[in-house]
């Protein structure tokens, strides 16, 4: 199947927060195409290492072609970014120049109907991104009990009908499992198809939120940023684009905290880190009409302190 190509979202604003840094080892922890890779390496000719990691083989591969110029100093990983810190101490790695994180599902696998992203195409109802790992979202609609499937609605998707749309659910697969896409979607609107969701499709956040539940992108994203940080080598930056309020309120916290003066009894300790943007960078108007999937995406960055 012939796929739309993933077009790099903020590229070249990610691009300008490294420009000027002598960056001997980067980390992209979300290769996907390797988009920002490819910009990164033609800009830093003076990179070593770059280690892209990615939970999808087929990532994997198109990636390998687009860093083909580059394979003495690329080394692509199949896994998930928590595991960055093993990765590294595999390749007698101590520090890091830059750390980058595109967080969230891409083109690419929207496009693909049997990962069970979409809901506007019909496929199993899969979601992982890792095809390996063990949890899919079929497991999740047909085993999982009312009241947890109420919780992640609630909490990953931030949908206000979370506990008609988790009753429902429960109802229907009493009759027959949900196995497809389209049976979950067809599910939710039994009951969700009222203006609370403006202009979004009444099963936008319910699959967000099996998709993070599956994958377990919030807490791997905080613990991701925990171990990055103290990887950084004295002036290394970190970067993270973010796609919906949950992941963005996670990075913001956390590169506050980073940023912050810590007291230890009377002392009081200067911040690992300085804050780069205080407000989050966003695409430009131009981007959006070019990339409408770009329209929700915020960066921020952050610097180790020397």
């Amino acid at each position: 199947m012939s796929l739309k190509p993933h077009i790099s979202v903020l590229e070249e604003e990610m691009v300008s927060f490294f420009a000027g840094k002598k960056l001997r080892v980067f980390v992209d922890g979300t290769l996907g195409a390797g988009g920002h890779s490819k910009r990164i390496l033609q800009e830093h000719p003076e990179i070593e290492w770059l280690i892209g990691c990615d939970q999808d083989p087929r990532a994997l591969e198109i990636a390998k072609e687009t860093l083909l110029p580059w394979k003495d100093k690329v080394r692509l990983v199949h896994t998930n970014f928590e595991k960055i810190d093993q990765v590294l101490k595999q390749m007698n790695i101590q520090q890091v120049d830059g750390f980058f994180f595109d967080i969230g599902v891409s083109s690419m696998q929207l496009e693909e109907e049997n990962k069970g992203f979409s809901f506007l195409k019909e496929g199993p109802l899969d979601m992982r991104m890792d095809p390996t790992a063990f949890l899919s979202a079929e497991h999740i609609v047909n085993q999982w009990s009312e009241q947890d499937l109420g919780r992640i609605f609630r909490e990953y998707g931030e949908e206000p009908r979370w506990k008609i749309a988790a009753k429902a659910i429960v109802q229907i697969r009493k009759k027959n499992p949900i196995r497809t896409t389209k049976q979950l979607v067809d599910a939710i609107l039994t009951v969700c198809r009222s203006k609370i969701h403006g202009k979004l499709h009444p099963a936008t956040l319910i699959f967000q939120a099996l998709r993070i539940c599956v994958n377990r992108e919030l807490d791997v994203l905080k613990e991701t940023i925990a171990k990055a940080i103290p990887l950084l080598a004295p002036g290394g930056r970190i970067g993270v684009i973010s796609f919906h309020s949950l992941e963005d309120r996670i990075v913001k916290t956390l590169f506050k905290q980073a940023t912050t003066p810590i007291r230890e009894g009377k002392e009081r300790l200067a911040p690992w880190m300085t804050l780069l943007t205080k407000k989050p960078i966003v695409p430009s108007l131009a981007e959006i009409r070019l990339n409408p999937r770009s329209r929700s995406a915020k960066m921020r960055f952050a610097e180790k302190k020397g």
